[in-house]
């Protein structure tokens, strides 16, 4: 099968590779119909982390038809279109059951997915974690999979930081980060009845799309000026929920500073570097968050909410490749030429 192994920094390359075979009762085989390239996936890219060269890739979200089912699988079958959540919670264990899936306490082998940007993939921890979608993807139009492809992370992420954060209706909300996340995390504070949304980015197409999606302000400063600019805007208090989508030692920063006291900041940025921790203290902030709850928000309403069109996340893919095209997929990514990159598998 065709997939997409990590040759080095600044390349990605498909090759063909042995089929994903059942190897546990709970496991399943998924034949991929929509893949994508997350802000995650370009540290190694970009050669930030350090990643073996010629390993597989860490592509983590998918949606698609399931193969094969393992003899312990009784919620899907064979032919089933399925949401892949980058997440594999169990669904009864203590932290599935207080919603926090990517803490699973009986799946910690393989919580988090990986080489999802190939033909086919093995998704362990099966039973639980997927989320059915009716129909087949013949029967939905572009802009609908690709909002379906949104629930195996991003749109869940952004959800994530909205709960972390403790939304409330009537709330103001920082939203740190212009990527695909960020502006889910608008979308989310939007469902959770925040009344002010202020966006924080610096490029007009995102800033069009954080609108779209429900942004009331936009701040396109960073550092402390984009601190000076939050403070005008709340009347020098800060924000009642700070959602953090980036992860960096800056972005982190910049949401501890613009807090209100007493504030949570809802933190789901891959973190990078260590944010100074004396501005939690003085400021009276916490932060929260981590990994997505993905089954839990997807299963209790996300997916409705994207079926019915109250919620359209799909929109943050800007740009689409074939399979073949993956390393295409990353540069756009990296040149910031595309949001977020969608990867068509099969037709």
């Amino acid at each position: 099968m065709k997939n997409t192994i990590f040759k080095h920094a600044g390349l990605v390359a498909v090759e063909d590779t042995a089929m994903p075979k059942l190897e546990q009762p709970d496991d399943v085989i998924i034949h991929v119909v929509r893949a994508s390239v997350c802000g995650s996936d370009l540290w190694a890219y970009r050669g930030l982390n350090d990643k073996p060269a010629n390993s597989a890739n860490g592509g983590h979200e998918a949606i698609g038809i399931v193969s094969e089912v393992g003899s312990a699988i009784t919620t899907v079958k064979p032919g089933d279109f399925v949401i892949a959540p980058f997440t594999h919670g169990c669904g009864h264990c203590a932290a599935c059951r207080a919603g926090y899936d990517a803490n699973c306490k009986n799946n910690a082998d393989a919580i988090f997915s990986s080489g999802c940007q190939a033909e086919y993939v093995r998704f362990q921890h099966a039973n639980w974690a997927l989320i059915k979608i009716p129909g087949q993807p013949s029967d939905y139009k572009e802009s609908m999979l690709n909002s379906f492809l949104t629930l195996a992370d991003v749109m869940a992420t952004g959800y994530h930081a909205a709960r972390s954060a403790r939304v409330q209706r009537g709330d103001t909300v920082v939203v740190v980060g212009d990527g695909a996340v960020g502006l889910c995390a608008v979308i989310a504070a939007q469902l959770r009845g925040a009344k002010r949304i202020i966006a924080m980015s610096r490029h007009a197409d995102r800033q069009a799309i954080a609108r779209e999606f429900g942004a009331t302000d936009i701040v396109s400063e960073r550092g402390d000026e984009a601190v000076a600019k939050v403070m005008e805007l709340t009347d020098d208090l800060g924000a009642d929920a700070v959602l953090e989508c980036v992860g960096t030692e800056l972005s982190t920063d910049t949401a501890l500073k613009v807090a209100a006291p007493g504030a949570i900041v809802g933190r789901v940025g891959l973190p990078h570097g260590d944010a100074d921790n004396t501005v939690m203290f003085y400021g009276n902030v916490a932060l929260a968050g981590g990994g997505a709850s993905v089954t839990t928000y997807d299963k209790g309403f996300l997916l409705k909410a994207v079926l019915e069109g109250s919620i359209n996340p799909g929109k943050v893919f800007t740009q689409q490749f074939t399979l073949d095209e993956a390393n295409a997929a990353y540069q756009a990514m990296t040149d910031r030429k595309a949001i977020k990159s969608a990867i068509v598998v099969q037709p």
